[in-house]
């Protein structure tokens, strides 16, 4: 039986990494190496990571660094003007491509990564980001959503249509509600939570996931 675990609502958890962050324990860091791993389980021989401004960005950034230490060919699609500075000299570093929309052939990546949008946004994708998903979306390409599939409601779980529909999300910290309600389920996939040892409020329900690890 898949285990049964809380869920919270992205302003629970928003609460709950405050302290955390302030105390300086690098939970970007410790997300990316856990998001790494999911990455390598699949064994793509190139990768395309969607990285946009936000944490979620940061988080896709790091990990394509690690992942590109080994045998794949990892490209960045930035979504956005400005990304996560350390993590994209980071990811430069172990030889990541950055490329850009005119030059991407979907069906050319055994995987594509979507670090797009966090919990913090709201009313789904906008200008460069929405007309990278829609551009990719006919090519229905496999995809690991970063903590949640971009443009989906992190509480609600509503979205306008213009989602790439995730194989696997790895979500950290919590479950967050929106992947367990209206078209959550569907657009998320296969659920891997990786706990980052976040002392939560009251659950606002639980639900199975796929799986759960440690990070």
């Amino acid at each position: 039986m898949p285990p049964a675990v809380p869920i919270h609502t992205s302003t629970q958890v928003r609460a709950a990494e405050a302290p955390l962050l302030e105390a300086g324990v690098p939970l970007m860091r410790r997300a990316a190496h856990a998001l790494a791993g999911v990455i390598a389980e699949q064994r793509p021989g190139r990768m395309l990571v969607l990285a946009g401004a936000g944490d979620n960005g940061g988080d896709a950034l790091f990990a394509a660094a690690e992942v590109a230490a080994g045998r794949t060919t990892v490209d960045v699609l930035r979504t956005a003007d400005r990304v996560h500075e350390e993590a994209l000299a980071a990811a430069t570093a172990a030889g990541v491509r950055l490329v850009e929309l005119e030059g991407v052939d979907a069906a050319a990546y055994d995987l594509v990564v979507d670090g797009i949008l966090g919990i913090g946004a709201r009313g789904g994708l906008r200008g460069r980001a929405r007309e990278i998903v829609g551009a990719l979306l006919s090519a229905r390409p496999r995809v690991i959503a970063v903590d949640l599939p971009s443009g989906l409601d992190p509480d609600s779980g509503e979205a306008d249509g213009v989602v790439l529909p995730a194989a696997i999300t790895v979500t950290f910290g919590a479950v967050k509600a929106g992947l367990t309600r209206s078209g959550g389920p569907a657009l998320s996939g296969r659920v891997v939570l990786v706990r980052l040892g976040l002392e939560l409020a009251d659950a606002v329900g639980t639900a199975s996931v796929d799986e759960v690890r440690d990070g």
